[in-house]
């Protein structure tokens, strides 16, 4: 039998609302114990005073200009000594007592170096993101390794730290997070383990309450900042397929809204499919734009002062 792994849970956090006061409260009942809860937020003059902490949770405040999706990450992972990293976002609510259970179970095969949850939407989502989530987390679990690159091409390096877990000594072995990051921290470190000889686990069973309902101006910014990564991490996304993917979940998102009689929801499918290739297509030139464009084009502005 073997030994029960420790889990740290890591939450960068910025002006949190309700839902991480239901993230520490789950967190708290799960099956699987957490050792600790590090919690990194961005301005403490932001931080709810009416929280009701966990014995366990631990709070380090930074000034906004610090933010950086990978290297707050990595600071966290740095202050955590558990045999699990798990990462969360603020707005990431476990859906019941097993997440954390389920998560470290993939971990009995050494070759694992991360592994990531469901993420289902809200009743209340628009059928354009109900479809989405289950296109990006479907029902089956899988792992993913370098014998998928052809098959899946970029879903074979697909992992979100919206809830992802990590094992230290592999995190560490390999470098952690990249030290800056305007988006994909967590798909450039999937990529380098997968090439590295170890596996990326897609756990279906742990399930996270997690969607956006994003504007189409949100999707533009978002995509731009995702191109961005793309055009700096060109080791990790050159060799792999991504659009392919993308233009699947066009035609497929399509197929559902007719069959479910969504007709008018066409028409915004259209209109957000296009606001993402625009600004995923502006995002891998951006070298070429002028700074008050980019400022406008992107989602993490801080990430571009100097």
């Amino acid at each position: 039998m073997q030994e029960k792994k420790t889990v740290d849970v890591i939450i960068p956090v910025s002006y949190p609302d309700e839902k991480l006061q239901k993230i520490l409260d789950r967190l708290e009942k799960q099956t699987h114990p957490v050792e600790r809860i590090i919690v990194i937020n961005t301005d403490e003059s932001g931080f709810p005073k009416n929280l009701r902490w966990p014995a366990n949770m631990e709070v380090y405040h930074i000034a906004p200009e610090e933010f950086d999706h990978g290297a707050t990450r990595d600071m966290a992972a740095r202050k955590s000594t558990a045999d699990l990293m798990l990462f969360m976002t603020q707005d990431a609510v476990p859906a019941d007592t097993h997440l954390v259970e389920y998560l470290a179970k993939a971990f009995d095969d050494p070759l694992v170096a991360a592994a990531y949850a469901r993420q289902l939407a809200k009743k209340t989502d628009s059928a354009i993101e109900r479809f989405t989530r289950n296109f990006n987390y479907p029902a089956e679990s899988r792992v993913k390794t370098q014998a998928d690159i052809q098959a899946l091409g970029i879903k074979t390096y697909f992992c979100s730290n919206s809830c992802a877990m990590y094992r230290k000594s592999t995190y560490e072995e390999l470098g952690g997070f990249l030290p800056e990051a305007i988006f994909n921290e967590d798909m450039v470190f999937a990529s380098t383990a997968i090439n590295a000889g170890y596996s990326v686990a897609y756990v279906a069973e742990a399930r996270v309450i997690h969607s956006h309902n994003y504007t189409g101006f949100q999707q533009f910014q978002r995509n731009f900042d995702n191109g961005v990564s793309h055009a700096d991490n060109q080791e990790t996304f050159h060799n792999v397929e991504t659009l392919g993917e993308g233009k699947r979940l066009v035609f497929d998102t399509a197929r559902y809204l007719i069959r479910h009689h969504e007709f008018g929801q066409l028409f915004r499918l259209v209109y957000i499919s296009g606001c993402k290739v625009v600004g995923y297509k502006l995002g891998e030139k951006y070298y070429k734009l002028p700074k008050k464009l980019i400022s406008f084009c992107t989602m993490n502005k801080k990430y571009w002062q100097e």
